[in-house]
């Protein structure tokens, strides 16, 4: 089971945090580009002082222990999210059974 879905988010592309079992760490903002039998190639990015330092590297199968996915982020900052009312009158979605109906 788990080979599948590593399966279908190494196919859809999407960054992925991981977590590894043997080694007690986690791995952050990593895309999953190959898997190859039970080897699963990873990569990702850190930043360490002033620079910042590209990976590859594979790891068992067998040593993941989970697998997170942002699904949304919100600004914290002190922006105010757009409403209904700011969007585009065509781009609206209108409820049916609000709109008024003549017939």
């Amino acid at each position: 089971m788990l080979h599948r879905k590593i399966y279908q988010l190494c196919c859809d592309a999407r960054e992925i945090c991981i977590f590894l079992r043997d080694q007690q760490r986690w791995i952050e903002r990593a895309r999953i580009i190959d898997i190859e039998g039970d080897l699963v190639t990873l990569r990702y990015e850190t930043e360490e002082d002033d620079e910042i330092c590209s990976w590859e590297e594979m790891v068992r199968l067998e040593s993941i222990g989970a697998v997170t996915q942002k699904l949304a982020s919100v600004s914290r900052g002190n922006v105010e999210p757009l409403m209904t009312e700011d969007c585009p009158d065509e781009e609206r979605i209108h409820n049916p059974s609000t709109d008024s109906n003549p017939e």
